[in-house]
């Protein structure tokens, strides 16, 4: 216990932080995609709760949400250019759109995937093909741009999905490929710091999770064929475990001291390894009870929720890896967010929000209503796949250009 307090304090000293109901960039400011508000509707009236705002040209694509300071960053397609897009949060206004690269085609549906990061005056965004920009947050204004494929990276099937980490002075990225996995650049001009030679895997579509173990900062990365730590100093590889991973590895690595959780989707299941100080790493159990696609995991106490390929919504035993309970039937399959002590799911095929318990004891519902209107710009093998975030009080969603905005507190 002692341990992890240490390392989750000298993790938080070494990057940024934000205001507390503020989500600066993927999975929230701590990585665990754990809304820390309280205060919220406890139900939802038979309608939902009440929409504040409707913005109806956001732009194609499945980027999520970084706010920060009232302001709402994501990004989309508009003709044939990827937009990094900043929006008022209160009243759904935009405020600026900055060019990031061309338009990436996609069977599934074109644009980008990635969700912004903010950190001081900077956010940074990359687009489906793997262009990185960094731009001033108050006014758009492009600082720098670097290309993940001249760094050595290949276009994966779904593009470029990754939310890339800053951390002080570096902004972390995974172009994969032949020059090495992870790439560490200058915030300040984009020049490279570092980049990881020992490790060689193509990117796939998680994205960088910062952590210290054992007193040494690391940032650990999921590919397709490996789980990795990477000396944050350096990019020296300080341990790898073997994945097995089929077509798309997704999910982001959940952290707890020297502890590792991943989940992939395609029949392929999860694990949690061990770290040790010398760098080995023993499975603590490996299973197909968590066999998550893409809509996430959340770990809340001693238990992870996610939707599972097969057995549908289920609560899993952090320790033993066991399933607690599973819930099919009620909500399909979606994305999952949690605040206040509720999760909300994200039903991909027909756009219901459903808020229940977060809950070891079983499926509890506290609520629905059907996302309307809905995009009829959506490519016929797309879904509603965009992760919804609270933040300040507001619930956001989105389905590809229409961009919604929600009360969450009556």
């Amino acid at each position: 216990m002692k341990l992890a307090l240490c390392q989750t304090l000298a993790l938080s000293l070494c990057l940024t932080t934000a205001v507390a109901d503020d989500w600066p960039r993927w999975r929230g400011a701590d990585h665990t995609d754990i809304s820390n508000e309280n205060g919220l509707l406890d139900s939802w009236p038979s309608n939902g709760p009440k929409r504040v705002w409707l913005n109806k040209d956001i732009g194609l694509g499945y980027s999520s949400y970084s706010i920060v300071d009232g302001k709402l960053y994501t990004m989309g397609l508009r003709g044939s250019t990827e937009y990094l897009i900043a929006v008022d949060a209160n009243s759904g206004r935009e405020l600026w759109a900055t060019e990031v690269g061309r338009l990436y085609k996609n069977n599934w549906g074109n644009g980008p995937r990635s969700t912004p990061t903010v950190d001081g005056n900077d956010v940074f965004a990359m687009g489906g093909h793997g262009d990185l920009i960094c731009a001033d947050r108050n006014t758009g204004h492009k600082k720098w741009s670097r290309s993940m494929i001249k760094a050595g990276g290949k276009l994966q099937s779904w593009g470029y999905t990754e939310s890339v980490l800053v951390d002080g002075n570096a902004v972390i990225c995974t172009p994969g490929g032949k020059k090495g996995t992870m790439l560490a650049l200058n915030r300040r001009d984009g020049s490279t710091l570092w980049q990881s030679s020992q490790w060689k895997d193509n990117a796939q579509y998680s994205s960088i999770v910062p952590t210290v173990m054992h007193g040494r900062k690391q940032y650990v990365q999921l590919t397709q064929k490996t789980l990795a730590g990477v000396n944050a100093k350096t990019g020296d590889v300080l341990w790898k475990s073997p994945w097995q991973g089929r077509v798309a590895v997704i999910p982001t690595p959940i952290i707890e001291g020297n502890e590792v959780y991943i989940a992939s989707g395609y029949g392929v299941g999860c694990k949690k390894v061990s770290v040790s100080a010398n760098g080995k790493v023993t499975d603590v159990w490996v299973n197909k009870v968590m066999k998550n696609h893409h809509g996430g995991v959340i770990r809340v106490g001693d238990h992870l929720y996610g939707y599972s390929d097969g057995p549908g919504w289920v609560c899993q035993d952090w320790k033993t890896g066991e399933e607690v309970w599973a819930e099919k039937r009620a909500v399909r399959k979606g994305a999952i967010a949690y605040a206040d002590g509720k999760f909300i799911l994200q039903d991909e095929t027909r756009g219901e929000i459903v808020l229940i318990d977060a809950s070891p004891k079983g499926f509890k519902e506290r609520g629905r209503f059907r996302l309307t209107p809905q995009t009829t710009q959506r490519s016929p093998k797309g879904k509603i796949w965009t992760h919804i975030v609270v933040s300040n009080g507001k619930m956001y969603v989105r389905d590809q250009e229409l961009l919604f905005c929600f009360d969450m507190k009556g």
